[in-house]
């Protein structure tokens, strides 16, 4: 692999308070996220806070679903694989549609309209009486998880080339960690209210108005209160900044001098701001402005080989992931089942997996910039590729370590699958370290159908789980396989230089 110069390309910058701003593109070039006092760092958490708590109801059911809503509701395992099933469908679907509604109105109002549109199902959990009922209110639930898309479309308008990396997986890695939040506030808030005298009918019930509700209708009002649609103000203005630099006239907001100054950012901060005339774009990714969405946009999209090695690389490590939380507590619980092992500890042990994205998937961002800064776009290509096939090694050993032992130790499986976490978690912000690089004209749809690829991979893997639930071993170790060849043969697309 290439070495790629870097004498024109800024150097990671990770002070968490001084803001840094590429005159270029008004874009971040550091990550300001201990401030609060600036648009970066505010619309940063806004947008890893929003898909975050998306999970509190997107995610909820698999907690409970393993005894008491498959006691309650009388569901076979098969009906609770379909339930599974289902919700991803859904998300495939807000997934597309959202990245093109990112690209005409801006994230921050595709991110508040989801969260409200989730919403409504997440209070109706509670009438649900038979199968038929699970899977209606599990599909509209799965709105919730489109936030995805805005999420990560935010953080790419926000952040310049250098760091976009970071950004993008720290607000993926901490709003997947809501996965893992919510099996421990379901579980906890389910067993309260059964101390407090409900019983189990009316307290998984209660959970869903309790807590989801209410929290998902707040952050969308603070996401419309606070957030910010684009470093140069307005969504439609976000192609003033790249026309006055062509004109050779400084965007509004920068810097007049040679050397960098400081000055006021608002509320009291002080931001630096690049010298203009030591500034050279090296890629594609620093002027680009999303394209409004046509469908010739669209043709050219699906059509670039470009647009697939990270949709389908994702489909492979997110569509795991989504997997593994939706099956991972039932699957310790049919394993492990005993007096002294049940719903509440297959749970918590489950919601590790999601705990893990709180560092593990920031982590393979970071390693993205900082490889990008010396191998180029081919180097965060090869890092995601390398994590994929790591992750699937890895499922296939779990699968085979189960299957080989009548009876496995619940530690070795548990230090096994933090481990297969670690590589499936980390190559999933390795690959939206990647993505900005790929059609960034058209930031939202690109990242829409990344985004879905993964829930294609979330039905794919959960199909697997739903067919082949014996032994507990296989569904890894078919899973593993799929990775490792997907991966490996997406390996051949070509990526820019930089």
């Amino acid at each position: 692999m290439a070495q790629v110069s870097s004498t024109h390309r800024p150097s990671p910058r990770l002070s968490l308070t001084q803001v840094v701003i590429n005159p270029a593109n008004l874009k971040c070039s550091s990550l300001p996220l201990l401030s609060l006092r600036n648009q970066y760092s505010i619309n940063f958490h806004l947008s890893w806070l929003g898909f975050f708590v998306a999970f509190l109801s997107w995610f909820a059911f698999s907690p409970l679903i393993p005894d008491v809503i498959k006691t309650d509701l009388n569901l076979t395992a098969a009906e609770v694989g379909n339930s599974n099933v289902v919700s991803l469908c859904a998300t495939l679907i807000v997934r597309i549609f959202s990245g093109y509604f990112v690209d005409r109105f801006g994230p921050r109002k595709v991110m508040a309209c989801l969260l409200i549109l989730g919403a409504i199902p997440s209070g109706l959990a509670g009438t649900v009486s038979t199968a038929n009922g699970l899977y209606i209110v599990r599909f509209f639930i799965g709105i919730l998880g489109g936030t995805f898309v805005p999420c990560q479309a935010w953080t790419t308008a926000f952040f310049d080339t250098n760091v976009v990396g970071t950004a993008n997986a720290l607000a993926g890695g901490w709003g997947n960690a809501g996965g893992g939040f919510t099996f421990i506030i379901m579980i906890a808030l389910f067993n309260r209210l059964v101390e407090d005298g409900l019983t189990p009918h009316v307290a998984w019930r209660a959970a869903f108005a309790i807590v989801p509700v209410p929290v998902l209708l707040s952050v969308a009002v603070a996401t419309l209160v606070f957030g910010t649609d684009h470093p140069a103000g307005r969504w439609s203005d976000r192609h003033k900044v790249v026309a006055a630099r062509i004109a050779g006239v400084e965007p509004e907001a920068t810097a007049k001098d040679e050397d960098a100054e400081k000055k006021d950012g608002g509320s009291g901060v002080d931001v630096t701001v690049a010298p203009v005339l030591h500034y050279n774009a090296v890629s594609e990714l620093d002027v680009a402005v999303s394209k409004p969405f046509t469908w010739r946009v669209a043709y050219e999209i699906v059509s670039n080989p470009l647009t697939w090695l990270p949709a389908l690389g994702y489909l492979t490590t997110f569509g795991y992931e989504l997997a593994i939380d939706a099956n991972l507590a039932n699957v310790l619980f049919n394993l492990m089942k005993s007096p002294s092992f049940g719903q509440t500890k297959a749970g918590y042990i489950a919601g590790i997996f999601g705990f893990l994205n709180i560092f593990t998937r920031p982590l393979g961002g970071y390693c993205g910039d900082l490889i990008y800064k010396k191998f180029g776009v081919p180097g965060k290509k090869y890092l995601m590729i390398a994590l994929g096939v790591a992750q699937g090694l890895l499922s296939l050993g779990l699968g085979v370590y189960i299957d080989k032992h009548s009876e496995p130790s619940l530690t070795i499986i548990i230090v096994l699958f933090i481990i297969l976490a670690m590589a499936n978690e980390a190559a999933n912000g390795a690959n939206f370290s990647l993505v900005p690089h790929c059609n960034p004209c058209s930031n939202g749809f690109m990242t829409g159908i990344v985004g879905a690829m993964g829930n294609v991979g979330g039905v794919i893997f959960a199909l697997v789980f739903r067919y082949q639930p014996a032994p507990a071993g296989r569904a890894f170790l078919t899973s593993g396989i799929i990775a490792m060849v997907v991966n490996i043969l997406i390996s051949v697309v070509p990526v820019p230089a930089v």
